[in-house]
């Protein structure tokens, strides 16, 4: 899913990354993105092997489930860059044992730790607990701290009143509407996130504040007909 991965980048430059990169997995990829042509897509396995200069990584949305993508976000839970995980690489943590006990390795090491940022809808959060998607929806506030606690993470439990946790604290953002519920908005919101990680904020700031804007932006989209792509434009009138 290509288009995925752009919304991601195309997020990270309207909300200030400055140089972006787009790892994609698909050999048939277009090598170039027609309307933001500022963004460098190269194969995935590349930025990770290359000397590039990245300051944070976000990973997951359009990568897919293969063995291709279990082995890259196993090698980027594995860099002390701060790092977010959206979408599929949230179902490799629930399907693959061993990528998810190396994320919380991760959260333990005493060199060079590391900022990780999960960013699950209810029903990613479901399967990362191994419950049903009612239980996360009947007590989200629970769901989030548990979700935080068991992966050593600022967990963004996206819905009506996004929840942030991270250790000992909970936060609920106030802004957002249900056009925000649009394909794509989770796509743009991790590359909004990830920017802020780039920048150089805290995990827990950078969650925080990348769902706010993201809420508010989405107040601004229109009523009919809303689109993620129409996100872009308004994220950087709210930073």
């Amino acid at each position: 899913m290509v288009g995925a991965g752009w919304l991601v980048g195309r997020a990270a430059l309207h909300a200030g990354a400055g140089r972006v990169y787009v790892g994609q997995i698909d050999p048939a990829a277009p090598v170039v993105d027609p309307f933001y042509p500022e963004l460098m897509l190269r194969p995935a396995g590349q930025l990770l092997t290359a000397d590039l200069p990245l300051s944070a990584l976000v990973v997951g949305p359009g990568m897919g489930l293969s063995p291709a993508a279990t082995e890259l976000l196993a090698q980027a839970i594995d860099t002390p860059l701060p790092l977010l995980l959206d979408a599929d690489a949230l179902n490799l943590l629930a399907r693959r044992t061993g990528v998810a006990d190396r994320l919380r390795a991760r959260a333990s090491r005493s060199l060079h730790p590391a900022m990780t940022v999960i960013t699950p809808h209810s029903a990613e959060a479901a399967r990362l607990l191994h419950i049903k998607a009612d239980a996360v929806q009947a007590d989200r506030p629970a769901a989030a701290r548990a979700l935080a606690e068991r992966f050593g993470a600022v967990a963004v439990l996206k819905g009506a009143g996004t929840l942030v946790a991270w250790p000992k604290r909970l936060a609920r953002n106030p802004t957002g509407c249900n056009r925000l519920a649009t394909a794509g908005t989770g796509d743009v919101l991790s590359g909004l996130i990830g920017a802020l990680l780039a920048r150089g904020l805290a995990a827990s700031t950078a969650a925080q504040l990348g769902v706010w804007v993201h809420g508010r932006a989405g107040e601004q989209l229109p009523v009919e007909r809303p689109t993620a792509s129409g996100l872009l434009s308004l994220l950087s009138d709210q930073l």
